[in-house]
């Protein structure tokens, strides 16, 4: 169980799951991607919705945040963080992730809401309160409306941090991106503990807006580590001449199976998978033409943090 008490704050990346060819998950290059985040900077790692949490068994995600867990404690550097992913259809699952991820040291998790069925804002406020108090590790809201679901009012939102305090923190994803995230923040007199999570695109905006950290993918943690530190340095050159192309970048990915597609491709290329095997049905897949252009857009990255 985790005991320490750490920050949830600065660049954590929400990993991929990598699979065999039969799509048994590979833990030989999960713990290598790991690794490799931890080695480029990241602050934490995060389980998120692109690690493909929705296509795992129940066995499957425990086993996964089981690993994930000690793998952060092997590569990490003792102050970084795992967060894994413990949202489910009904709020007995979700309790059961939640207190899984508790037990085998996850030092927060983060919940979407039930996507099956439209629960009311009541009935979906206690469903993150009965998690909440299930557990004494702090909780992520995570609004995946982007991908899942429907968009969470802020109200609730308030709520929830009004009653829990920092024992809650947010990851507004509904659009419009900007405007939500300062609705919630005002909302709660500045004092919510938010967290970005475009994959990136809106990383210069909401950092302004007083975010304390972001969880974008795996594939790009060097670019992003370096965008958090020029925005940490006020450096405006280097922030518009990263942020600019990874923008680019991102807007490509307009869909959960289309992150996965170009996460997948670019950790392959990066050397960290050794393939892009998704679990299906996908409902995207890159072309060649979407292909050359991710390499231009990742090479200028590259050259941009090299220079």
């Amino acid at each position: 169980m985790s005991t320490t008490k750490r920050p949830i704050r600065g660049v954590l990346p929400v990993f991929q799951t990598p699979y065999h060819p039969d799509y048994a998950i590979d833990f030989t290059t999960l713990e290598r991607e790991i690794q490799w985040l931890f080695a480029q900077g990241a602050d934490g790692i995060v389980m998120g919705m692109v690690s493909e949490t929705l296509r795992l068994s129940g066995d499957e995600r425990k086993a996964v945040a089981e690993a994930v867990c000690r793998y952060t404690r092997t590569h990490g550097n003792g102050e970084s963080v795992t967060i894994i992913s413990a949202g489910a259809e009904s709020t007995h699952t979700a309790v059961d992730y939640a207190r899984h991820a508790e037990q085998v040291g996850a030092d927060g998790v983060m919940v979407i809401p039930p996507v099956s069925v439209a629960v009311g804002e009541e009935e979906l406020y206690r469903y993150y309160a009965t998690i909440i108090e299930a557990i004494n590790i702090p909780v992520v809201v995570q609004d995946a409306s982007g991908y899942v679901g429907r968009p969470m009012s802020i109200a609730m939102q308030a709520a929830l941090y009004n009653t829990y305090g920092d024992r809650v923190l947010f990851k507004p994803e509904a659009t419009p991106i900007g405007p939500r995230l300062s609705a919630l923040r005002d909302a709660t007199d500045g004092r919510a503990p938010i967290l970005e999570g475009t994959g990136g695109i809106a990383l210069v905006d909401s950092y302004r807006r007083g975010i304390v950290g972001t969880m974008p993918g795996a594939d790009l943690i060097d670019v992003i580590v370096a965008l958090w530190q020029a925005l940490e340095a006020d450096d405006e050159e280097l922030i518009y001449q990263l942020s600019l192309p990874l923008s680019s970048l991102i807007a490509i990915q307009n869909s959960l199976d289309a992150f996965l597609a170009v996460e997948k491709y670019l950790l392959v290329q990066r050397g960290i998978f050794q393939n892009e095997l998704v679990r299906g049905p996908v409902g995207y897949t890159l072309d060649p033409e979407t292909r050359a252009e991710i390499d231009r857009l990742f090479a200028q990255l590259q050259q941009k943090i090299r220079s």
